[in-house]
Formats: structure tokens, C-alpha cells, sequence
């Protein structure tokens, strides 16, 4: 697997990937602006999908679970900027500036910017960057986002709302959650976390309202979401084991048949 990353500071990255596929299951810890320059990207949530290609930019809000596959098209790696929106700078830029908009919570809506020049311009202005040896100098760094921050409020007036949402993860209804994020191949940690609760408490509530473990439970949920894509929506296993939670088809295929009593490709 070929994937490289350069950095100009921790904040702001270039990757490039040049294989087949590459999969993650995460939540960002911050606001990540992208800029995609080559090939395409798959971003699953869990009421809704994404589809980005080159020229497109985005931006994912944090603490929000989602399956993101990228592939590299038409001869050319998968290639992107990647800007993250840190609490702390996010902090010191709305110190200095009047905001009427109130932070929207636990908004997961992916925003996409499509090729807006001006975004384009302070994205692509960063490229000669990442070939300069030595540190980068932080005060330009600083400019740089805060650029961004500042396009972003001239071109969505919401944005705001987003931006300024500083707040943890507080206590939610675990059985809600869990019923709409259970395709997410997180670890229990994670999902604890997402919950407002420790590992231990996570694992008491959540035998409590199942009855069951996590991991038995994650698992037969995958396997009816898996059993609903081939059987009602005709798709291919191969093409909806990742999007259902797990990472290997081999262990896909044996939990499939365990479950259900015959292989995935049966009922295609």
C-alpha cells in the first residue's frame, strides 16, 4: 500500500494514496476542511452518504462517526489538503469577531463547497508549502486557517453554528444511538465516548438495555443489514461487507453463514 503524508505543521496536511482502496472507520476530534484533488471519495453516515471527486471541497464537522473509503481514478492517485479546524484555533479566531449565530450541537451533515474559487485559491495557495524543508513558520500557518475560517463564514452564513460548538459529548440515550450508528466498526471505547460515557459504564447500560453483550449485538446487527443489501437491494457482498461494520470478507462470510446458515453469495 502506497500512502504518503506531508505536513506543513499538525494542522494542515497533504496525502496521497495510490492502491485500490483504503478504508477508515472514525470520529475526527476536529472540523476537517478538505480540498480533493484526484481521485474519489465514499463518506458513509449513518443516515446518509457522500460522493466527492476531484475538484470538490468539503468540510466534516467532529465527533461524528462515519466510514470514509477512498480510491484513487482514472490512472491517478487519491490526493487531497487537509485542513483541521482545532478547537483552540477556532477559539481565537471567534475571540476577536461578533457572532450572532448559536452553536447547532451534534450537527452530522457533511458540507460540500464544490470548487469554489475562493476556497480553491486559499487551499491551493498551500501546495509549494509542503515542499519547503524545515519547520514551517507558525504565524503563516496561522494566517492560513484563519483564511479559511474566514472564507468559509462569506460563503455560508450557518457556519457558524458549526464552528463554535466547543461542547464534549454529553450523556445521550445509548439505545437511540446505538440502533443508528451499530455499521460503524468502532472500538467500545469509542463508542463509550460518543455517548458520554467510560468503557465500563458503556458496557453496564449497555447489557442492561440489550440484554446481551456489545460485541454479539454489533455483530447480528451487521449481519441483518448485510442480509436486508443482498437479499432486498440485490447488491454484491463484496461490495457491502466494509459498509456494514466489518474488515475482513473471509470473517464476513463465516459470521454470514453461522448466522443464516448458508454463504452471502446464496442469495444473489
Amino acid at each position: 500500500m502506497e500512502f504518503q503524508i506531508k505536513y506543513i505543521t499538525p494542522d494542515i496536511k497533504l496525502s496521497t494514496y495510490d492502491d485500490k482502496l483504503f478504508k477508515t472507520e472514525t470520529v475526527f476530534e476536529y472540523h476537517m476542511l478538505v480540498w480533493f484533488i484526484s481521485g474519489e471519495t465514499k463518506i458513509i453516515q449513518a443516515d446518509q452518504s457522500y460522493l466527492f471527486r476531484a475538484g470538490d471541497i468539503f468540510l466534516i464537522p467532529r465527533n461524528h462517526l462515519a466510514t470514509i473509503i477512498n480510491y484513487p481514478k482514472d490512472g491517478l492517485p487519491h490526493k487531497a489538503v487537509v485542513m483541521h479546524l482545532t478547537t483552540e484555533r477556532l477559539k481565537q479566531f471567534y475571540a476577536s469577531v461578533e457572532c450572532e449565530s448559536k452553536p447547532m450541537g451534534r450537527e452530522s451533515k457533511i458540507y460540500g463547497f464544490q470548487n469554489h474559487p475562493l476556497l480553491k485559491s486559499c487551499l491551493a495557495s498551500l501546495i509549494p508549502y509542503f515542499e519547503v524543508e524545515g519547520p514551517f513558520p507558525e504565524n503563516i500557518a496561522s494566517l492560513k486557517i484563519t483564511e479559511a475560517i474566514s472564507i468559509l463564514r462569506e460563503i455560508d452564513k450557518d457556519i457558524d453554528g458549526i464552528l463554535t460548538d466547543f461542547e464534549e459529548p454529553g450523556k445521550i440515550d445509548l439505545a437511540g444511538f446505538m440502533e443508528k450508528n451499530y455499521m460503524f466498526n468502532m472500538s467500545l471505547e469509542r463508542f463509550g465516548y460518543l455517548t458520554g460515557r467510560s468503557l465500563s459504564t458503556f458496557n453496564r447500560d449497555f447489557r442492561k438495555i440489550f440484554q446481551t453483550t456489545p460485541q454479539r449485538w454489533l455483530t447480528h446487527k451487521r449481519l441483518e443489514l448485510a442480509y436486508y443489501h443482498l437479499k432486498e437491494k440485490h447488491k454484491k457482498p463484496s461490495d457491502i461487507f466494509m459498509e456494514v461494520g466489518f474488515e475482513d470478507f473471509s470473517h464476513f462470510s463465516y459470521a454470514f453463514k453461522k448466522q443464516y446458515g448458508l454463504v452471502p453469495s446464496a442469495l444473489n
